[in-house]
């Protein structure tokens, strides 16, 4: 058996389909990491089309599954941010979806799991933390930038609160794309490392039945909780994205 197979961070290795020509510096080629975001956003267009295209008062199982998303993820936006929150809805909706999605197809066997690429949850973390500042920008303009000045506080102290709130705001986009990232990668690499125990394990015999059944059992207990960290971990981007649409909107809370 080859090396490169007992190797968890083999899975994660980011690999050429389709070459295709460098446009302005930038390389065009469709990687495993672009396909699977392909997939994964068709297969939420995919399932959103099946929802709705016999929509009935009788609910089946597509429309019920996207009518508990959509008013799951449009309560969420309303709640964080209030009844104006409804109005970011369809960008909500979008990061949730895209991110559930891309998570949830990395846990099949033999696919890639986008999320665990920094560059790709960062990309995610960077748009939305654009739609933030263009909002508290059209919102606000510059008074947007008193949100850095703690109200209440001794003037006397304020040169050490202003960089600090800078700072703790301008760090928001890092830790949105490093918690999604550092968590889908870590799942997978436990998963894996399991999956190694399982063959090695087995290729022993004897004893070494018992100790894969074990090591199997639980790899099982992993994927599902696996199933869970992928709908939490959208979860988690989605809720704080609306968290940080409301603190600049309201300034003053």
């Amino acid at each position: 058996m080859a090396a490169g197979s007992f190797d968890p961070m083999h899975q994660f290795e980011v690999t050429t389909l389709v070459p295709l020509p460098t446009v302005a510096g930038v390389d065009l080629s469709i990687t495993n990491s672009a396909l699977f975001m392909m997939i994964g956003a068709a297969t939420v267009l995919l399932f959103l089309f099946l929802a709705s295209r016999k929509s009935a008062m009788v609910p089946g199982r597509f429309q019920s599954v996207a009518e508990l998303a959509v008013e799951g993820v449009e309560n969420l936006t309303a709640s964080v941010i209030g009844e104006e929150g409804r109005g970011f809805f369809p960008f909500i909706f979008a990061i949730f979806s895209f991110i559930l999605a891309m998570n949830v197809l990395g846990l099949f066997p033999f696919f890639f799991t986008s999320t665990s690429q920094l560059a790709v949850t960062a990309t995610l973390a960077v748009v939305a933390f654009g739609v933030v500042m263009i909002i508290a920008f059209q919102r606000h303009g510059l008074g947007f930038f008193k949100k850095f000045v703690p109200h209440g506080a001794p003037l006397a102290i304020m040169p050490l609160l202003v960089p600090i709130e800078i700072i703790s705001f301008i760090m928001r986009p890092f830790t949105l794309a490093l918690r999604l990232f550092g968590n889908m990668m870590g799942g997978h690499i436990v998963l894996k490392v399991f999956a190694q125990f399982i063959i090695m394990l087995g290729m022993v015999g004897g004893l070494g039945y018992l100790g894969a059944g074990v090591a199997l059992g639980g790899a099982v207990a992993i994927t599902a909780l696996e199933v869970l960290v992928a709908f939490l971990q959208a979860f988690v981007f989605t809720i704080l994205t609306c968290i940080y649409i409301n603190d600049v909107l309201h300034l003053e809370h």
